[in-house]
C-alpha cells in the first residue's frame, strides 16, 4: 500500500515539474497599479497613473492616455 502512494506521489511530482510558469511583465504591473487609481478628481487620477508608470518602469505607461 505504501509503495502505491509513493509511486503516485512520484508521478505527481514529475508531472508538476514540467508545468510552465508565466513571467510577470511591466504591463501586468502597470495594469494592476492603475486599477487602484480610480479617483473622482482627474488631477489625482493622473498623478496616480504617473506614479504607476514610475513604479513599474514602463515608458509607455507615462504617456498621456487622453491623447
Amino acid at each position: 500500500m505504501k509503495k502505491k502512494w509513493v509511486a503516485v506521489l512520484l508521478i505527481a511530482c514529475v508531472m508538476l515539474s514540467h508545468l510552465e510558469s508565466v513571467e510577470p511583465s511591466a504591463a501586468d504591473c502597470y495594469d494592476g497599479c492603475i486599477t487602484a487609481c480610480v479617483q473622482p478628481n482627474l488631477r489625482l487620477m493622473r498623478r496616480c497613473e504617473i506614479k504607476c508608470g514610475i513604479r513599474c518602469n514602463s515608458a509607455s505607461a507615462i504617456e498621456d492616455p487622453l491623447g
